[in-house]
């Protein structure tokens, strides 16, 4: 450990001379003085310049806080979801010119002059270090960290990005909003500026994780300026920061989302279609819309039998009222809705389980209310430079109790289940579609980046009360917790090729910042998509956490059957294989839950030891066991594809390859390329017109053997609360292959929750030429049946000698442990 701290020292002066971010005049923390002392779980530094607090959460994680007023304020309520930790064992002791504080999992290195930070894993490994001079820094209002960059160290996370994966040698502005700027091509049609939903947190592939405690906008330099040093600062407020050690990705999310909230599990449905509507008129054509084209709409899925279970009508179901122009909600329909709640009963009828309308955070007086004036008089908007304002304020509870009994609920009266929560950025900063840029002033530099956050919590909580069931939120923007009210969506991208591949790198960053559950609109927004790209990005959008589409070209809008017959086909077929999906979908949605980790899942996050991935932003792991690989280029009959470190299997063929390698496949036009782990086992459910159709008498088991694997198959009852009170079941399913033979053992679900009956079909990927000699269930020869439809009526085995896929019908039902055994 000496040689160690004699080599950080080292590194420190060097930083100093070389290293610091030119921000000007610079105040530091200063030389450690006094003060040193340990009260529970913080160790207190007092400095010549400011005080400085290291909390400790976890074994594994602590906070950092200085104060330059010697002042901490109140822990903030929105971001940060738990400070109350249980006792953590740190050993504290002071050794001549620096301070030693050891955990079972970390030892932390604090230097008195100048003081300093550094982070060492238990077998004497630097993971990280502050700059001696500039480490903690205030000037003027900003506060500012620099830490030591390692040549081999790269960084994920920051929220929902278009830009690039990788962060090493870049530099990040972080603030809630979308591109400024006219024409939108050059403005809010910029990938670069695109931040609808930033979230102060990254990973390093050292192995830990850094969350910037702060709400203010936020400046990050991962080494553009310095080549051995990366830097962020907020624009005001305290400096905070949390650093946690994995060193895997995966443990890092799970410990930022112990900070910042585990997500919720939505509803099981909500995992099927999500379908939106202009109600046959988007803007300048807001005269023909009516209730009746939404009825017609959902009864032409239904008509084609192409599942969809959920339905939003976006902005012109409403008048857009007197004063706030379109960007305000009068909570009044338009005169061509004749009939709203028996829209929404027609709909319900036609088994579409939830129906939501799109809003916007400014009331607005319309025809006959005034609910604009009258929030005004009351106090509940927030105030304005020279006027009362328009803006909801959802810092107060009392204002947002307002907001939903005399707006809100009006229309979940009618029938609406939860609300589409746009422009939630406008608030502090220049809406779209209005020239209003609400509040100003010194606290809203920071409650900018809140508004989108509590805005949402107030739309989900509201509903999943008003419902009795799960919440579900639909928004564009958010912040660090914003998984807590899912989902997102990505925003207004046109139907372009040049911004498809983008959209797939905001979804891979977002779920390396803690959200998993995040949409986009299939095949773009603006714009009459090319009926190529329509199809690409449909493959990709229902291989996506929440399969979701909304356009608004007049008359064409995202509709399959509005871009020809082979469309159509493409829609439906892999809507119908989404929907066969929802059990595997769902066991991964709950480790999410308990997890953090994503379903959509950039291929660092499981391998991040491996350079090769760092920059591949058109692949990722969708669950735990499926290597989605979309077609982004117009006219590609091919791809190149990389496989990760393991054995894959090409998902529709069943070839199988070894990891570690690029291999070059073929893309028809109806094909995504996908690969399945290799020991992958994917829980399906029969074919449905939409969720819960009908019973799943019968789960099948796609299995791709390889090895010894396992999967836990959750279930519960998709819809309550009561999965927070254990109400819920796992079920074990293990593959097993060696030289003598194939084993898959179902254990019988465990929990409190009671599973329906279903027994099992194992579609086995069967790489072996010739059929198996012999196949038991519980230690009883299984039967040979003629065919593979024969299964359909009873236990059996065949093999489809062609496809070299061996199928086995099992005579139990999970009431029963089952072990199928194949003999070579």
């Amino acid at each position: 450990m000496i040689q160690h701290i004699k080599q950080l020292v080292a590194v420190m002066v060097l930083l100093q001379a070389l290293c610091l971010p030119a921000y000007g005049e610079q105040k530091t923390v200063g030389n450690y003085q006094t003060g040193f002392r340990q009260e529970g779980n913080t160790v207190f530094f007092s400095n010549t310049e400011a005080d400085v607090r290291l909390e400790f959460s976890t074994p594994d994680m602590f906070r950092v806080r200085a104060s330059w007023d010697r002042q901490f304020p109140e822990n903030e309520p929105y971001m940060v979801v738990r400070y109350d930790w249980p006792k953590v064992a740190v050993q504290v002791s002071e050794q001549g010119d620096r301070f030693l504080l050891q955990t079972q999992q970390l030892d932390v290195v604090v230097s008195k002059a100048p003081f300093g930070v550094a982070v060492y894993t238990k077998a004497g490994m630097l993971l990280t270090t502050d700059a001696l001079e500039g480490g903690l820094v205030k000037t003027g209002e900003s506060v500012s960290v620099t830490k030591k960059m390692e040549p081999d160290e790269h960084f994920f996370g920051f929220g929902e990005r278009m830009d690039f994966l990788d962060q090493r040698n870049k530099k990040l502005s972080m603030n809630v909003g979308r591109g400024k700027g006219l024409p939108h091509h050059v403005g809010a049609y910029n990938v670069l500026e695109a931040n609808y939903a930033p979230v102060p947190f990254f990973m390093s592939t050292r192995g830990y994780g850094i969350f910037f405690h702060t709400a203010y906008p936020t400046e990050w330099d991962m080494g553009m300026s310095h080549p051995d040093s990366y830097s962020f600062k907020a624009e005001g407020g305290e400096l905070d920061y949390y650093f946690m050690y994995g060193p895997g990705f995966p443990a890092l999310l799970d410990r930022y989302t112990s900070l910042t909230g585990k997500s919720p599990l939505l509803p099981a449905f909500a995992l099927g279609l999500h379908v939106g509507t202009y109600s046959g008129g988007t803007w300048g054509h807001e005269a023909e819309t009516s209730d009746q084209y939404v009825i017609a709409l959902g009864r032409k899925f239904r008509t084609y039998g192409i599942p969809a279970d959920l339905l939003h009508l976006d902005s012109t179901w409403r008048i857009f009222g007197k004063q706030g122009g379109k960007g305000a909600t009068s909570f009044e329909w338009r005169p061509t809705f004749k009939d709203p709640k028996g829209m929404f009963d027609s709909l319900y009828a036609m088994n579409f389980k939830m129906v939501g309308l799109h809003l916007r955070p400014r009331f607005d007086n319309g025809n006959e209310l005034n609910l604009l004036a009258m929030a005004q008089e009351k106090g509940f908007v927030y105030p304005e430079e020279n006027n009362p304002g328009e803006f909801v304020n959802f810092f107060d509870q009392r204002a947002v109790d307002w907001w939903w009994e005399h707006g809100v609920k009006r229309i979940a009266d009618q029938g609406a289940m939860f609300l589409k929560t746009d422009e939630g950025s406008a608030f502090g900063a220049l809406a779209n579609e209005s020239e209003k840029t609400g509040p100003t002033g010194a606290d809203i530099k920071w409650k900018h980046n809140i508004f989108p956050l509590i805005y949402t919590k107030a739309s989900f909580e509201k509903f999943q009360e008003h419902n009795g069931m799960r919440g579900m939120a639909h928004t564009r923007e958010g912040y660090a917790g914003i998984q807590r009210y899912p989902f997102i969506w990505a925003g207004d991208w046109p139907s372009e090729w040049q911004y498809f591949a983008p959209v797939i790198k905001a979804g891979l960053n977002i779920g390396l910042s803690g959200v998993s559950y995040w949409s986009h609109n299939m095949g773009g927004f603006e714009h009459v998509a090319d009926p190529e790209l329509y199809i690409r990005w449909v493959q990709f959008g229902m291989f996506s956490p929440i399969a979701h589409f909304l356009g608004m070209e007049h008359p064409s809008y995202k509709e399959p059957w509005n871009y020809g017959e082979d469309a159509l086909r493409n829609f439906k077929n892999y809507d119908l294989l989404r929907y066969r999906l929802i059990p595997y979908m769902y066991s991964n949605a709950y480790t999410n839950h308990t997890t953090g980790v994503p379903l959509m899942r950039a291929l660092v996050l499981e391998y991040q030891n491996d350079p090769n991935v760092y920059d591949i932003t058109d692949q990722y792991l969708f669950g735990n066991n499926l290597l989605i690989n979309p077609v982004t280029t117009k006219g590609a009959k091919t791809r190149t594809v990389y496989l990760p470190e393991g054995t894959w299997f090409d998902y529709w063929t069943g070839r199988k390859y070894d990891g570690k390698q690029y291999v070059h496949v073929l893309t028809p036009l109806d094909t995504i390329p996908i690969f399945a782990k290799g020991g992958a086992i994917i829980p399906m459910q029969p074919e449905m017109k939409y969720y819960g159709e009908k019973p799943v008498s019968t789960i099948t088991l796609d299995v791709f053997p390889e090895g010894t694997s396992t999967f836990k198959l959750y279930e519960d009852d998709g819809k309550s609360l009561q999965y927070q009170e254990g109400q819920f079941a796992i079920t074990e399913i293990q593959s097993s292959l060696s030289g003598k033979g194939f084993d898959l053992k179902i254990r019988k679900p465990e929990g409190k929750y009671r599973v329906p009956p279903h027994d099992y079909l194992a579609k086995v990927h069967w790489g072996d030429a010739a059929a198996p000699a012999t196949i038991t269930e519980n230690g009883k020869k299984v039967k040979a049946a003629a065919n593979a439809a024969d299964l359909e009526n009873g236990a059996g085995w065949y093999f489809d000698a062609p496809s070299k896929l061996l199928w086995i019908k099992t005579k139990r039902s999970n009431k029963d442990d089952i072990n199928l055994a194949v003999t070579l």
